[in-house]
């Protein structure tokens, strides 16, 4: 058979075509081998049984090649295997046109980076050495000349992703990708780019959208987080360190993760909207606003949060509660998030309460009311225990916090409430998140709690406008603190919420890893703080060690 009619046969036709020449071969010398073996004629009975045994041998040797080819090619674990290699391509190919690359541009210096970044760990030694260097150098300049050579013009210094969202331009990605951005491009698969705008943003659970001008855009298929299962397949694409559509894949690792992010100071309840998917699908940085899609390329989750990198954990919001921030972004350019005002603990992490409340299995004790909220103003006192909100049962503070979002903002809520063993219903108007509690939240997503530091009993963290104007102070050279635990030995001393603390051992500080460096270096013996009180003026503060850290 020529090579020519061979090319134009399916891999399958040519092994059954194949298989039909071995079996009318093998046909023919089984009727020779009769001839010869059974001839009873034959001179010599050895001659006719080597003949035989010889034609076997090459019987076996044309067919054990073809046998195990045909064997293979109709393996079923190789054609399921076959199956699910296509199946990610697939998914490949129909999301990553929905996918884009977001170049961000900020007015700040390059030489104005944070240093605390956990990103310039990677940076070999030897350059490291030399950027911080350049750092404190151009630092040293801008104190000595204020007025100097205005900054060079934005330049193109963050990278993420991101998804589209409509047709008509509107793409989802992270508040944190596009945070404090001068100037945003959007780059498609394709090449095409766009200048785009940011829509609205909603720090809170880290969802951002932004808009494009353009108009029949290819848009992801969004799917339901709520139904997507621990164990299934998860895709990410993005652009982790500039390699732009790389596709990883794993699996849900968890579902409803919470305590991802820290809780800071006394924002009550932890500001932060967590009800995190976790994935072992690879996300590193630059992946941030890329889409987490399952195998049947619908969007579940967009990528946000790592811990570590190389860890195979990472975190994605659900594109349940994703896409109803964005749909009111859209709309009104915010996302109205309904609260009651009150800090919760979970029921079971109270042992003491387990024997005292009967009929009590699970929900949250109240920790703390705030007194801007609306639970102030209802019947909700201290040390009572919500099961559930409005009948859905409520676990957690993420759970309250989710069951509160759930419902029309200004609605009248009931709670399911023990006190004293008596179950009660209580009534609670929910009223707007005021903007003053969300301001801790903002920029906190990017180092995910590598900008902070707990040590003496007190948790700092780089000086931002946002804190400052938390806690009424003037922005200064330090690190503030946002935390001081009861009983501590900060406590002791008299120090507070608001404070900077600008030195350690007269040695300056200026970022969290400055602070635990220069009291870890004091060794056993106690330091001397500089601060520069919240009520203001300035003094020094000496912390003993062995007090307690």
């Amino acid at each position: 058979m020529s090579g020519h009619v061979i090319g134009r046969v399916g891999a399958s036709q040519w092994v059954l075509l194949l298989r039909k020449l071995f079996e009318h071969f093998m046909q023919n010398a089984l009727e020779q081998m009769k001839a010869t073996c059974m001839n009873p004629r034959s001179r010599s009975k050895l001659k006719a049984a080597r003949s035989c045994l010889g034609q076997l041998v090459l019987a076996g040797s044309i067919a054990l090649p073809y046998g195990l080819a045909a064997a293979r090619e109709n393996s079923p674990a190789l054609e399921i295997a076959r199956q699910l290699n296509q199946a990610f391509v697939e998914v490949a190919e129909a999301v990553s046109p929905a996918v884009v690359v977001i170049e961000v541009s900020h007015a700040s210096d390059y030489f104005d980076a944070d240093e605390d970044n956990p990103l310039l760990e990677m940076i070999p030694p030897e350059f490291r050495k030399e950027f911080h260097e350049r750092l404190e150098k151009r630092r040293s300049e801008r104190k000595e000349n204020p007025d100097g050579p205005p900054r060079r013009r934005p330049i193109a210094d963050s990278r993420g992703s991101g998804v589209v969202l409509r047709k008509d331009g509107y793409i989802l990605t992270n508040s944190h990708v596009v945070e404090g951005a001068e100037e945003i491009r959007v780059r498609f698969k394709d090449g095409r780019r766009y200048a785009a705008t940011v829509r609205g943003v909603d720090p809170q659970s880290d969802i951002a959208v932004i808009k494009i001008d353009a108009d029949d855009l290819v848009t992801a298929r969004m799917g339901d987080s709520s139904k997507a299962r621990v164990g299934e397949f998860t895709i990410a694409i993005g652009a982790p360190f500039d390699l732009d559509y790389s596709v990883t894949f794993g699996h849900v690792s968890a579902k409803g993760r919470t305590h991802v992010v820290p809780s800071f100071g006394n924002s009550l309840g932890a500001a932060m909207d967590q009800d995190f998917i976790q994935t072992d699908a690879s996300i590193n940085p630059g992946n941030s606003g890329g889409p987490l899609v399952n195998i049947d390329s619908e969007v579940i989750g967009i990528n946000t949060l790592i811990r570590g990198l190389n860890t195979g954990i990472g975190f994605a919001v659900p594109i349940n509660l994703a896409k109803s921030v964005a749909d009111h972004l859209i709309s009104e350019g915010k996302f109205k998030r309904a609260w009651l005002g009150v800090s919760v603990m979970p029921f079971k992490d109270y042992a003491e309460l387990r024997g005292l409340l009967k009929g009590v299995e699970d929900g949250v004790v109240v920790d703390r009311i705030d007194p801007r909220g609306p639970a102030f103003k209802s019947e909700l006192k201290q040390a009572d225990v919500i099961t559930a909100v409005e009948g859905i049962k409520v676990t957690d503070a993420q759970e309250l916090r989710s069951a509160v979002r759930s419902k029309e903002l200004g609605s009248m809520l009931t709670l399911d409430v023990i006190r004293e063993s008596k179950p009660l219903k209580i009534k609670v108007q929910s009223e707007e998140w005021p903007e003053e509690t969300l301001a801790i939240s903002v920029g906190m997503r990017k180092a995910a709690g590598e900008r902070s530091s707990q040590i003496l009993g007190l948790t700092v963290h780089v000086v931002t406008k946002e804190l400052a104007k938390k806690f009424g102070i003037e922005p200064a050279d330090g690190v503030v603190v946002i935390k001081v635990e009861e009983d501590s030995p900060a406590a002791e001393r008299g120090l507070r919420d608001g404070d900077i603390i600008s030195a350690v051992n007269h040695k300056a500080v200026t970022t969290p890893k400055q602070f635990r460096e220069a009291v870890k270096d004091a060794g056993s013996k106690g330091v001397i703080l500089k601060v520069i009180s919240a009520a203001g003026g300035v003094s020094e503060v000496k912390i003993l060690k062995d007090q307690g850290e």
